[in-house]
């Protein structure tokens, strides 16, 4: 949503009626969206999008770079989003830990076994938005919140620390998680249905192997190409010798690609109208800031 803010910039800056109902536009799309994707209902979306955005219009004027909107923007409707949501439909708080999170040795040799599960079935059947939607929402709301912005807005690691006013290294930490945690809910699913609706037992608590469990907390930084060159050649090598490793590692990709890749919700019901209004209000406060003549 980057493009869309850079623009909404650029069509504020020429002034014009349409320019300017142009980038309210985007604005509405952009808060919409990620509301969508964190709260899940549609009506809190709408109501995020329609506060955040009228609360917005006495400080657009003000704003001529496109960072600093969009931090903005985003930590407003981040806050809006955390205080209205259905408490019914929103995953409860809790740490998520990265042991709970790692395949065991049960896991790993499934992965691979009779060739039932594969990186290109994964991503195929995992391109459903639903089932997506669904493991997103299943996440807590510190995660989901890192998760979204990162992945699904395309902010950048600092960006996502300034709206959080997390520590840059938390950012990393919760993104890895909320990365494996949605990872596998797709595979519980994928799962289920290669055993044709039968449910699957959860795997047991046997090792990990040594090797294979000791890359688990660097594969973000890997995939994201932040692991210093000694490390990411150390991982390589396990993952070119350890087949279940390597087919965890594409599912784990293949999860971070869906997410980049996943689509809007639609338009907000009302747009037109909200803008009309918003208009109305832009163009007020826009004359008291003009310099008297």
């Amino acid at each position: 949503m980057r493009a869309n803010i850079e623009k909404a910039i650029e069509l504020l800056r020429a002034g014009d009626n349409d320019s300017v109902e142009g980038a309210l536009a985007l604005l509405q799309n952009t808060v919409f969206s990620f509301s969508m994707r964190v709260c899940g209902q549609r009506e809190d979306a709408e109501d995020t999008m329609q506060e955040v955005l009228l609360k917005s219009i006495p400080h657009l004027p003000k704003f001529d770079s496109p960072k600093a909107l969009l931090v903005w923007l985003y930590k407003v409707a981040k806050n809006r989003c955390l205080m209205s949501r259905r408490k019914s439909k929103f995953a409860p708080t809790r740490e998520l830990s990265l042991e709970e999170l790692m395949p065991d040795r049960k896991e790993l040799e499934q992965l691979t076994a009779d060739g039932r599960i594969n990186p290109e079935a994964f991503a195929i059947r995992g391109e459903q938005a639903s089932r997506l939607r669904e493991a997103v929402q299943k996440l807590p709301p510190q995660y989901r919140i890192v998760l979204v912005l990162r992945d699904m807005e395309g902010l950048t690691d600092e960006e996502v620390s300034e709206i959080t006013g997390l520590r840059a290294a938390t950012v990393r930490v919760r993104l890895h998680r909320a990365r494996l945690f949605v990872r596998k809910e797709l595979m519980r699913t994928l799962t289920r249905r290669e055993k044709k609706g039968v449910l699957v037992q959860a795997p047991g608590h046997e090792l990990r192997p040594a090797g294979c469990k000791a890359m688990f907390a660097e594969l973000s930084d890997y995939l994201d190409e932040q692991l210093d060159d000694s490390l990411c050649a150390e991982l390589e090598r396990h993952i070119n010798d350890c087949g279940p490793c390597k087919v965890f590692v594409a599912t784990l990709e293949a999860t971070i690609v869906q997410c980049r890749r996943m689509k809007d919700d639609g338009a907000p019901s009302g747009s037109a109208k909200l803008r009309q209004e918003l208009m109305r209000k832009y163009q007020a406060v826009n004359a008291l800031l003009r310099p008297h003549s």
